[in-house]
């Protein structure tokens, strides 16, 4: 499926992916630097009800943030990772299997790690404040 949308109404796009996913809670996020990876994340956490600061998790690895509701979403920014061992080192392998959400930033870094049924996001800048996001 095919979102497109300005970033201004990123929220109803973040709804849209929470929709789509359904039952589905492992979600590989795909796009180049810059593409609004995090940001989307973070509105998909204002949707969920997240009242955590959502930031960034380059340095960190992952981040973890709690809904109003006490549960947990991860995220997780693969990036700086070399390969399946060290994102195994790092506890990745827990979070994506902890039945939380969990969404995952540049996931080819560790692309064995994820099950069959995990969604896949493309995400790519398309204009002036407007993003195309692919939900596979």
């Amino acid at each position: 499926m095919d979102i497109v949308f300005k970033l201004d109404k990123i929220e109803e796009a973040a709804l849209q992916l929470v929709h789509i996913a359904g039952a589905k809670k492992i979600v590989a996020m795909h796009g180049q630097m810059g593409a609004g990876k995090t940001t989307l994340v973070h509105a998909v956490c204002n949707v969920l009800g997240v009242k955590d600061m959502v930031s960034s998790p380059t340095f960190s690895i992952i981040n973890e943030y709690t809904t109003a509701a006490g549960d947990s979403i991860y995220h997780l920014d693969l990036y700086r990772l070399n390969g399946e061992k060290e994102a195994l080192d790092a506890g990745v392998e827990e979070c994506i299997f902890s039945n939380q959400w969990c969404f995952v930033e540049w996931p080819e870094n560790a692309p064995s790690l994820f099950p069959a049924d995990a969604i896949h996001c493309y995400l790519s800048v398309t204009g002036d404040n407007e993003r195309k996001l692919i939900v596979s």
